[in-house]
């Protein structure tokens, strides 16, 4: 346990022992030597030959190769979460390393069986599919062959697959312990990314201003570093992009979000064409409230003058956020408890831990694990509840097995924007005082916007960088320019953005670690405040449908999950039903 620097309670820190004892455990080299054992048979066994097995020989070896996946994704499971709450201690970082280039020697003995499968023609496979035992796979057989007209020769397969760990992955490990390494200085302190950034929400203005102040002047010394970073990283996804023959930059992200361009076009399009009934109305809304003009960028995420800015207890949090779920679905509240009972979340700020939130499946015979940075502020309470509904998601979809329990993006965030929305209805339905209405409203709203319009913004920055960047490298200055443009289009006038924001770009994980990520967020929202207002117009069966959709895993694509619930995110007129929600508060906002 440890204690909260915020207010000297006590909070929970992730118990990984369910996964492996420690780093020099007997178990975990005795694990690495199993799986080496597995992988060199299962290739011994069936490399060449995939083309020649009946169906059920092949939904043999798929049965086989998902259990070594299985092992596989335990262990790596257990060297990342290792090392995300250690990113500034060196042999942390060599034993996650040393783990990440095992695996990925070892996992070069099985790259050959979803290579063969690409290379059966569709009337064989076809006819394979009568076999029981392969139809179990068929969705993830059917994902496999998505990228059949991507795949490269074996031999560029290879290539790629052994110098990701000096690639992309080096690189993505300097941006991580680089950022874990920052400090920043206000009032004589020395904090952590994550608790400056967390000042940027306090109530105390001069703190606000002070917190920017020191994340302009630390960015500001490292962003060379940090350019150089995205624009390799940019520029080796345009080569493998071009070798694989993909149309745009996020076309195999689409692809493996099983969500067709045009879907995500049209949401982007609808986004961006409510930028001034959405942002832009609330910012000038909220600088009347705060008796300014203009917004500095820093009281962006400022509490409101009538905010109540009392540290909410770790017991309260949880407490509010499983009886908003078990409001809802008491099934829904029993799967979540034990991440409470059970050591399965790491909730304080402490140095050289990763910022930000995440939930980490890890794999369906263990369970998840949910990072936080707890700080007793509202939006803590949201972010617990957003990732215990992927928690959940993950828990539920377990049963599907390794190869099948995992989601595209786009429908990975359905139960924790959904579990966000159960969280804020269910204090807004106990909230009598109209003033009180008001905070909660505006919070509601902002983080809508940061879900929706901020996503959809940092989308377009991707697409902008990405598409420049394959006539040549992106100074600093190139990359700030591009940023501030697409930040005044999405926040609107009322916003000042000043050349002190140019460099903010440079801490978002995402562009880093998964290019074309963050619209999946944005899908999320907008799908959720749809699928709440079917819950709102018609709850009865709701929660069966609700459940057995996250019980689906990855067996299923968004037309299918949502067919259930009478929806379509390929309606162009789906995303204007998510985004009415946000407008609709708005407007209840202006008229108190």
């Amino acid at each position: 346990m440890a204690e909260s620097a915020i207010a000297n309670t006590v909070l929970p820190e992730w118990d990984l022992s369910d996964l492996y004892p420690g780093p020099e455990s007997p178990q975990l080299r005795d694990a690495l030597a199993e799986l080496e054992r597995q992988a060199t048979g299962f290739e011994a066994s069936f490399q060449g030959k995939v083309g020649a097995l009946t169906g059920d020989q092949l939904g043999q070896a798929v049965r086989v190769f998902e259990q070594i996946e299985e092992l596989a994704g335990r262990i790596g499971s257990y060297a990342g979460l290792y090392y995300v709450t250690r990113l500034d201690n060196a042999e942390t970082a060599r034993f996650s390393q040393g783990i990440q280039e095992r695996l990925t020697d070892i996992s070069a003995h099985l790259l050959f069986f979803t290579l063969e499968i690409n290379r059966i023609e569709d009337a064989t496979f076809d006819a394979l599919m009568a076999s029981p035992v392969l139809n179990h796979y068929r969705p993830w057989l059917d994902e496999v062959r998505l990228f059949r007209e991507h795949q490269l020769s074996d031999e560029a397969e290879h290539l790629l697959h052994d110098k990701s760990v000096s690639g992309r992955s080096a690189w993505a490990r300097l941006f991580d312990e680089t950022i874990a390494g920052l400090r920043f200085q206000v009032d004589g302190e020395s904090l952590t990314e994550e608790q400056v950034l967390g000042l940027l929400s306090d109530k105390d203005a001069g703190l606000r201003r002070k917190a920017a102040e020191a994340l302009t002047e630390v960015f500001g010394k490292n962003i060379r570093l940090f350019a150089l970073v995205m624009n390799t990283l940019v520029k080796d996804k345009e080569v493998e992009d071009r070798w694989r023959k993909y149309a745009t930059p996020a076309a195999s992200r689409h692809l493996a979000n099983q969500v067709e361009p045009e879907v995500v076009d049209a949401l982007v399009s609808a986004a961006r064409d409510a930028y001034p009934r959405l942002s832009h109305r609330y910012y000038a809304l909220k600088a009347r409230w705060m008796g300014v003009e203009r917004l500095n960028f820093w009281d962006r995420n400022a509490p409101l003058p009538e905010h109540d800015d009392a540290h909410i207890p770790w017991e309260q949090a949880t407490s509010t956020v499983i009886e908003a779920y078990r409001a809802f679905s008491p099934k829904l509240a029993d799967v979540a408890h034990p991440f409470f009972a059970n050591n399965w979340i790491d909730a304080p700020v402490k140095p050289g831990k990763q910022g930000g939130a995440f939930a980490h499946p890890t794999v369906p015979s263990a369970h998840p694990y949910l990072l936080l940075n707890y700080q007793g502020k509202t939006r803590d309470v949201t972010t617990l509840a957003h990732e215990l509904g992927h928690g959940v998601h993950q828990v539920l979809a377990g049963p599907r097995g390794a190869l099948m329990a995992g989601t595209p993006l786009t429908l990975a965030e359905t139960a924790s924007v959904f579990g966000e929305m159960l969280t804020f209805q269910a204090l807004l339905a106990q909230t009598t005082d109209p003033v009180r209405r008001k905070v909660m409203l505006a919070s509601k709203v902002e983080d809508m916007i940061n879900t929706v319009v901020r996503q959809t913004a940092f989308h377009t920055f991707e697409e902008k960088v990405h598409a420049e960047r394959r006539t040549g490298e992106l100074t600093p200055q190139r990359l700030g320019e591009i940023w501030m443009g697409v930040q005044a289009d999405s926040l609107g006038p009322a916003i000042e953005l000043t050349d002190a924001y140019r460099d903010y770009w440079c801490y978002i994980p995402h562009f880093i670690h998964t290019p074309f990520y963050v619209y999946a967020y944005a899908f999320g929202d907008c799908l959720v405040n749809s699928l709440y207002a079917v819950y709102q117009q018609q709850p009865e069966g709701f929660e069966d449908k609700y459940l057995d959709m996250l019980r689906a895993g990855g067996t299923k694509r968004h037309k299918e999950l949502l067919a259930p619930f009478g929806l379509d995110a390929s309606d162009p007129a789906f995303w204007q039903k998510g985004l009415s929600m946000i407008s609709a508060m708005i407007d209840e906002l202006e008229s108190l």
